[in-house]
């Protein structure tokens, strides 16, 4: 979806949807586009861009997902393939004799991989995709829609800024209810954007009259660049079909593209291909968490490898969900009930971490937000400050994350680092100059200025960069800290009550201070049992303020 309008009756936003369909299109990263010298489209590129909110841009590489072996549930026979299902139920015609949809076909035909790649892709998702077109009474051909715009890459970015498996760009997911922020991008949530898309292809539909190519044109393109392209034809005694209509060149693809897709899946052994089997039944289950919780503490509660946590919750851009919710998770249906246990016995200072920052001269509230990767808004709303104004000595609460930032592997900062490679020297990385970088294009991947770039490897702003050639790269990881020193007791010490269900770690976690600490403090064994009323000794140090 490159650009989007609301219906004409609503005034106030007409400047802006003549403005969004004049902006030029561009592909999106799977997009296969007509050539004018072939009739079968080039082979979609294999590197799919990615974006994390403005200002920070990371095109490619493309990070590799890694998932257990059957993790997928396969189908059986109690639960069938779910593209026999979607066979079954196609309606739109597929006009296999026109030239474009003859062409895509046989590229899909060609590339048995690619397919196999996409059908992998889908597995998480093509069920509840399948399932929400169906509540509809929508035409099942929409289900596959996410191969043509994204290829099912939950993390597939356009260069017209479209975002998720169903490529909303950034205007149409806000007029369609999707939050974006600096915690969460909704466009990528597959539950919220499903719903968006298929609330926007029912607005589009009617409003073409039934005629559901051209609705998908419009989803494409606009639908005043569709409504104009009518009106030329009519003026013209031209039809108004899709096909006779005068479209952008990656529109005019992109239904026969879907076309074809649908016709793979109607007939895949009369074209030669093997669709991978999907199970026709449930992936994923929602949970709702009840608030904030940090993705690594989550990823443990449920038994879950970071990288599949993140690809049934590609919405969460950071290391915890958005403390302003939505304060829902998407796990595998096995895991669903041991995970709702486990969260149940949780405390809330075990959902997320929290620091105490003692706010120094010159400090701002955006510099600290960036120093601990969060928020400024979240800053504001924890320690309920209403402008920017902070004042030195005065004490922040924190949330910080409880591991190195590249431990949440499909995060922005996880794919980010995902383009280095780790020296073991600190926070040193080097970068291998691909075709076609520049140091502008560099510093704007990983969130550095070309100015530091320079420093950093000794070299001109005006320096030639050639294929292989390494760049030294230094990033402060504010998600790995220290252990604490130990600290200097006060002349006051502070008298903890024991509660039940308290713990070393649990009480070390609610003061900032380290089990070590208290053990000493304390003159407590490791594995020392506590007990309810018991009194703890915790010293306030110079770096935090006790009961923070």
């Amino acid at each position: 979806m490159r650009c989007s309008g609301l219906p004409t009756i609503i005034i106030s936003v007409a400047f802006l949807l003549s403005a969004c369909s004049q902006q030029p299109l561009q592909k999106t990263a799977e997009t296969l586009p007509e050539t004018a010298t072939s009739t079968a489209p080039p082979a979609p590129p294999e590197r799919v861009e990615y974006i994390v909110p403005e200002p920070e841009l990371f095109p490619e590489p493309e990070p590799e997902i890694t998932t257990a072996d059957n993790e997928f549930p396969q189908p059986d026979a109690q639960h069938a393939d779910l593209w026999n299902k979607i066979s079954a139920n196609l309606t739109l015609p597929r006009h296999l004799d026109h030239r474009a949809v003859k062409g895509r076909l046989a590229w899909y035909a060609k590339n048995q991989k690619y397919l196999d790649r996409v059908a992998e892709r889908s597995k998480p998702y093509l069920f509840h995709v399948v399932s929400e077109v169906e509540k509809r009474g929508m035409p099942l051909e929409l289900a596959l829609l996410p191969i043509v715009e994204s290829a099912f890459h939950p993390f597939a970015y356009s260069r017209s800024h479209a975002s998720g498996i169903w490529q909303f760009i950034p205007s149409t997911g806000k007029i369609y209810g999707l939050k974006q922020n600096w915690w969460y991008d909704g466009r990528r949530d597959i539950v919220a954007a499903t719903r968006a898309a298929l609330d926007y292809l029912e607005k589009l539909n009617r409003e073409f009259e039934g005629d559901w190519l051209l609705a998908l044109a419009a989803y494409n393109t606009g639908e005043r660049n569709v409504a104009r392209a009518i009106r030329r034809n009519k003026r013209t005694g031209k039809n108004t079909d899709f096909f006779s209509l005068r479209l952008p060149r990656e529109t005019k693809g992109y239904v026969p593209s879907l076309l074809a897709v649908a016709e793979l899946v109607a007939n895949p052994e009369q074209h030669g291909i093997v669709w991978q089997p999907v199970a026709d039944q449930p992936y994923f289950a929602q949970v709702d968490t009840g608030g904030q919780i940090d993705l690594a503490v989550a990823a443990e509660l449920a038994g879950m490898k970071m990288d599949e946590l993140y690809t049934l919750n590609p919405g969460f851009n950071r290391w915890a969900t958005d403390p302003q919710g939505p304060h829902r998770l998407l796990l595998p249906v096995a895991k669903e009930k041991l995970f709702q246990e486990k969260l149940a016995g949780l405390s809330a200072e075990e959902r997320v971490d929290w620091q105490a920052h003692i706010i120094k001269k010159g400090e701002t509230l955006a510099g600290i937000a960036a120093r601990y990767r969060t928020s400024v808004a979240t800053l504001k709303r924890i320690n309920n400050i209403r402008s920017n104004v902070i004042r030195q000595g005065n004490s922040l609460r924190v949330p910080v994350p409880k591991q190195a930032l590249k431990h949440y592997t499909l995060s922005v900062d996880g794919r980010r680092m995902r383009g280095l490679k780790d020296t073991g020297d600190g926070n040193k990385f080097v970068y291998t100059i691909k075709r076609g970088d520049t140091l502008w294009d560099i510093g704007k991947k990983y969130g550095v200025s070309v100015k530091q770039l320079t420093n950093w490897n000794g070299i001109s702003r005006r320096k030639i960069l050639r294929p292989g050639q390494k760049l030294n790269l230094w990033f402060a990881d504010a998600g790995k800290k220290a252990e604490a020193k130990p600290a200097q007791p006060a002349t006051d010490p502070f008298h903890y009550t024991v509660k039940k269900g308290d713990s070393l770690w649990s009480i070390a976690k609610k003061f900032n201070v380290t089990v070590k600490q208290l053990l000493a403090w304390n003159n407590l064994r490791k594995n020392k049992f506590l007990y309810p009323n018991q009194k703890l000794t915790v010293y306030q140090t110079n770096s935090r303020s006790v009961g923070i």
